[in-house]
């Protein structure tokens, strides 16, 4: 069932650090009795509110779900702005504390710290959707949590280790941070050595490569075939070692690494690239997702 009206209603919680996640969450306005959730986990340099994510998120609630959107407690955006305010934040988002913070979301809907008043929230069971650096969380958040039990990636890296380069290694040996241009704003962004350091020492933890081994829960891999950021080969990887009995990749002819979004997104309707990831995304939970959970 497809709804016609859907409704946003936002709030923050506490991370285990006591710093702000602040969330969207989008439903039918008409929701009653119990809803789905999927939860949306943005990438590196992003936010929940990112180039055409919000559309996204309405198009998936239309099928009956509540979408929580989450800006990670380090992402460095203030609130619930598109703007990089807390760069001391970002220069300390450690993979471990990105993960905590999904665990954090899972407690506030479990405790009822995130809630709606038209409908109760299915805890028990969620689907959780991730793009690039956010795929990599999703896909350690799928094998650490129970209560993940359908993962789709977008364009994810498959092992964050072998994203950084050696100059940024060099960099953190001689310095302890490195720094990166924010193309779109023209920030110079530090990332401390903590960041790597965390992902090392807990790679067996951390590594999406090494975690998706051991699903055994529907997953999809979505990557664009003109991914200039990540390899494409990264989804191929992430497909092969998942054991999952019920795996799908699929790759979008053309599409770059946000399947042609830019923020910020004004446009009246998504690109191409990402309406084919949105379609098959969301035919993807009706299937192993929302059909059990109805």
């Amino acid at each position: 069932m497809r709804h016609t009206s859907i409704k946003k209603e936002s709030g923050a919680v506490p991370s285990s650090e006591g710093l702000p996640i602040t969330y969207d969450m989008y439903l039918p306005s008409n929701a009653v009795n119990s809803l789905p959730v999927v939860l949306f986990l943005h990438g590196f340099k992003g936010f929940k509110d990112w180039g055409a994510f919000p559309d996204a998120c309405f198009e998936i609630a239309r099928s009956g779900c509540a979408v929580i959107a989450f800006n990670f407690s380090r992402n460095g955006v203030k609130g619930h702005s598109d703007t990089f305010e807390n760069l001391d934040l970002f220069a300390d988002e450690t993979f471990s504390q990105d993960l905590e913070d999904v665990r954090s979301v899972l407690d506030a809907m479990q405790t009822q710290k995130i809630k709606t008043a038209s409908a109760v929230l299915e805890t028990d069971n969620v689907a959780i959707i991730g793009h690039s650096r956010g795929g990599h969380t999703a896909v350690v958040a799928a094998a650490e949590f129970n209560e993940v039990s359908t993962l789709i990636t977008w364009a994810s890296v498959a092992d964050y280790s072998k994203h950084f380069s050696g100059e940024m290694k060099k960099d953190w040996e001689e310095k302890g941070y490195t720094e990166l241009q924010n193309a779109r704003t023209g920030q110079t962004m530090r990332i401390n050595k903590k960041v790597y350091d965390d992902l090392i020492e807990n790679s067996d933890r951390l590594i999406a490569l090494k975690r998706v081994q051991s699903l055994m829960i529907p997953c999809c891999f979505f990557h664009g075939t003109n991914d200039k950021s990540v390899p494409m080969n990264d989804t191929q990887i992430l497909y092969q070692m998942c054991k999952s009995p019920e795996k799908e990749r699929i790759m979008i002819n053309g599409a770059d690494h946000t399947f042609g979004c830019s923020h910020p997104w004004n446009e009246d309707d998504i690109p191409a690239h990402f309406g084919k990831v949105l379609d098959k995304t969301i035919e993807w939970l009706e299937t192993y997702y929302l059909s059990h959970n109805q």
